[in-house]
């Protein structure tokens, strides 16, 4: 896949992610997947597998009701990285997150083998999800 195939897949990652569509963001993920959240909160540190980031994607909307979205403003496609810039929003217990976020992507063979947020505001992050 080229870099064009690798934004187009994570574009569609989005549209999966923000429908719920766990099933199609099974597809798309290695079975050996890594995802990374930085910062010391209850849901930082690293995801092993594709099973664990899909728990961790399920979980982000648990924790929100069903309201965690994440809104995609742009990709950018490069020969290793995928880049993907976002406004992620959600409500926790009357608490509001809005942040800029990046992620970063690695696909290989058509599949997302890695990928890596970056929030913002760390610290404003793992507060939201206490």
């Amino acid at each position: 896949m080229g870099t064009a195939e690798n934004v187009e897949l994570v574009r569609r990652g989005y549209t999966a992610f923000n429908a719920g569509d766990m099933a199609t963001l099974s597809d798309m993920f290695a079975e050996d997947a890594v995802w990374y959240v930085p910062g010391s909160g209850v849901l930082s540190g690293t995801k092993q597998g594709r099973d664990a980031i899909l728990a961790y994607f399920g979980e982000l909307g648990a924790r929100t009701h069903g309201n965690f979205q994440a809104d995609l403003e742009d990709i950018v496609g490069g020969e290793n990285h995928t880049v993907a810039i976002q406004q992620t929003r959600g409500e926790n217990n009357g608490k509001t997150l809005d942040l800029a976020t990046v992620i970063t992507f690695v696909v290989r063979d058509g599949k997302i083998t890695e990928g890596r947020e970056f929030f913002e505001d760390t610290a404003k992050a793992d507060e939201f999800w206490t």
